[in-house]
């Protein structure tokens, strides 16, 4: 004889709790994910599975409460659930639930068998609304998190929360580190930015400022065995440049100068980096036919124009400085070779050597700072650390008579 309604309900109310502890002994059986959890997080889990048998009662009774089943069910332990399984180990909760129930009442009406099912598809749903609303909101807590981190880097005013913030945003970086800035473009694809630098092998933290935006670079870790060692038979890709990966970025940029600065040792270090990109973004409109993107230190010489006190040092300490310690006799060549307009000639007239002696000073001077000056803009460059060099030079004392 069929149940009436009433008489169901008063029977799911009565082995709700056999229910129970029947669904916790399958759970242990079945999940070896559960069986693995500390004793608090199967408690909590454990919760999430009687609330689903207590809630089925309750909307068995009311169908149309399917809009309170997410609150009924994660209500007991939202957060703990949310931390400690996945949505799929979620489902997979809800189907061991759901056959436990089903095994009890074998031998009960179809119609009760037809709500289990109808009761299992709303809780499953319900589920992944639960767990897209929890996405959503730590990601725009990520986005937050990652405005800070970069605002940091770019600012220098680093505090000791910094590593941890980047940790938790699962910066995959290692080792050096470089940052590009460049203009925002109308619509930004921040995802488009991320899979690019992974298929790269790299990893970025991405910051915008208005009209700028500013991309931390970083190498991911490769596939490891230990901290150091790749995995055995593993392939190993070849390491690119960043001025390769900035090219590989560029399409995610708006129109305008884009610029590179110089590689730093670590992430924490990102800030000397940012400071020169940015410096280098402000003045690029200076260089006529800049390349995109091109290096901050191609640009030290509009950079120190303009003020950057890391430029100055920077010119004088890569230029003049190991040219002065170098030899008097290459600082004095490299001065001709620029007063005469770049002309072997007249830089061996004014110093009565051959020009092939010039040449040879010349190249000396390249391998010793790495900078060409028999090239137009690199010209440019050297010609401004020896200004600046001399500049910083003490008076000569004066002898008096």
């Amino acid at each position: 004889m069929a149940r009436t309604k009433e008489q169901t309900l008063a029977w799911l109310r009565t082995v709700s709790g056999e229910l129970s502890t029947a669904t916790i002994k399958k759970l242990d059986e079945t999940l070896p994910w559960y069986g693995d959890m500390p004793p608090g997080r199967r408690s909590a889990v454990g919760l999430v599975a009687q609330a689903g048998i207590k809630s089925f009662i309750t909307w068995y009774d009311d169908p149309t409460t399917t809009t309170w089943i997410a609150s009924d069910v994660f209500g007991s332990a939202p957060r703990e659930l949310l931390r400690s399984v996945s949505l799929q180990q979620t489902l997979q909760l809800i189907r061991v639930v759901v056959e436990v129930v089903e095994e009890r009442i074998a031998n009960g009406d179809q119609s009760l068998r037809e709500a289990i099912l109808l009761y299992s598809r709303e809780i499953a749903f319900a589920s992944a609304d639960v767990y897209a609303r929890a996405a959503e909101a730590r990601g725009l807590w990520d986005a937050r998190l990652e405005a800070l981190v970069v605002d940091s880097i770019l600012s220098g005013e680093y505090d000791d929360e910094l590593p941890s913030r980047i940790a938790a945003l699962g910066w995959h970086g290692h080792g050096e580190v470089s940052v590009l800035v460049g203009t925002t473009p109308r619509m930004l694809d921040v995802d488009q930015l991320r899979r690019t630098a992974r298929h790269l092998s790299a990893d970025v933290l991405i910051g915008v400022q208005g009209g700028r935006l500013v991309l931390v670079i970083g190498r991911s870790q490769p596939a490891v065995g230990s901290a150091d060692e790749p995995l055995p038979g593993a392939a190993v890709a070849p390491t690119l440049s960043f001025m390769d990966i900035a090219r590989a970025l560029e399409p995610g940029f708006g129109p305008g100068h884009l610029v590179l600065g110089h590689e730093v040792p670590s992430l924490v270090e990102a800030s000397r980096s940012a400071k020169a990109a940015l410096a280098g973004f402000a003045v690029a409109k200076s260089w006529r036919n800049a390349p995109r993107p091109v290096y901050a230190d191609d640009l030290l010489p509009e950079r120190a124009l303009a003020g950057d006190p890391l430029a100055r040092s920077t010119l004088v300490n890569r230029v003049y400085r190991p040219l002065q310690d170098q030899s008097p006799e290459l600082m004095t060549t490299l001065w001709c070779y620029l007063d005469n307009g770049r002309s072997l000639e007249g830089t061996a007239r004014e110093l009565f050597v051959h020009p092939n002696t010039v040449r040879y000073r010349l190249k000396r001077v390249s391998q010793v700072i790495g900078w060409d000056a028999t090239g137009a803009r690199e010209a440019l460059i050297l010609q401004s650390a020896l200004i600046l060099g001399s500049m910083n030079e003490p008076e000569p004392s004066v002898r008096r008579r």
